[in-house]
């Protein structure tokens, strides 16, 4: 039985303005062409699959040195609702600060962008919102737009497993992995579009599983993070491969919609994703007459 979960108006009001926000680098947007100076964005985004409900709260600031190259310093606050089923409780807290470092180079045959970010161990473990250990990622991103047909690719090494903007997992992993994922973005009508991208996480060597939908130990279950609130195994704990669809609205200049759906294989989980970002940092330039 699906739980529904209401958020307090006030409480969403507080996060989408905290530290003049933008949304972490699970569902970080992309700069406009040309823009530079300070960037700010925020999000509201969740996950609901068999195992419960995972919403994040996600603000940043950030700057933009040039056209090419930026960076941004992003919190998240989680709110994670376990399936009765699992017999997990209901947590919330904040996870890992991050920096990320951000390069762009547009061509005409293909546009390049590389993100490097590190995490910090702020998070509580034992509610599977950090490993207890910083973290590292660096992904690389290829498109090229034909028309309104914009196929692309990842991909990236870390020593985590991130989350996506659509799918926030129900876990957080700790060690090394290389991650794909190959899709492409249809400009369908107006400001919708759609999109499809299958994805994998290739870990190797020793993993350890932090689970945000079990708090102790049961049994009976499928996988690490369904049975116990940390795990330590090889590298089969960490690894998935699956599919996205979904569709983006961006109704105005300032505001991001999106609704997902993710199925991954490998821990067989259906999950249904939406998210809703606010590009403050354009909402201060157009009040600011700039």
């Amino acid at each position: 039985m699906v739980r529904r979960f209401k958020v307090a108006p006030a409480l969403i009001a507080f996060f989408l303005t905290l530290a003049p926000a933008a949304v972490a680098q699970s569902a970080a947007k992309p700069a406009a062409k040309d823009e530079t100076g300070f960037t700010s964005y925020a999000a509201f985004e969740g996950t609901s699959d068999g195992d419960g409900q995972v919403y994040a709260l996600n603000s940043s600031i950030g700057y933009n040195f040039t056209r090419h190259f930026g960076g941004d310093l992003s919190v998240p606050f989680y709110l994670v609702r376990a399936s009765s089923s699992l017999g997990g409780t209901s947590s919330d807290g904040i996870g890992n600060p991050s920096l990320d470092l951000r390069f762009r180079f547009p061509g005409r045959v293909v546009n390049f962008a590389s993100v490097v970010t590190g995490s910090a161990p702020v998070g509580d473990s034992k509610k599977g919102l950090s490993t207890g250990r910083g973290t590292y990622d660096w992904t690389n991103h290829f498109d090229h737009a034909f028309d309104s047909f914009t196929p692309f690719g990842e991909v990236g090494i870390s020593n985590t497993v991130a989350d996506t903007r659509l799918f926030l997992r129900p876990f957080t992993a700790l060690g090394f992995n290389t991650h794909v994922q190959g899709g492409a973005n249809y400009d369908l009508w107006k400001f919708f579009s759609v999109g499809a991208a299958g994805y994998a996480i290739l870990p190797s060597g020793q993993q350890t599983i932090f689970s945000k939908v079990q708090a102790g130990n049961s049994s009976g279950h499928h996988h690490a993070f369904e049975n116990n609130q940390q795990t330590t195994g090889g590298a089969d704990l960490a690894r998935d491969h699956g599919f996205s669809v979904w569709v983006d609205a961006n109704p105005a200049s300032y505001l991001d919609m999106e609704l997902g759906y993710t199925r991954s294989v490998s821990y067989d989980l259906n999950a249904i994703s939406f998210g809703v970002g606010i590009n403050v940092g354009y909402l201060g330039r157009r009040r600011n007459g700039y």
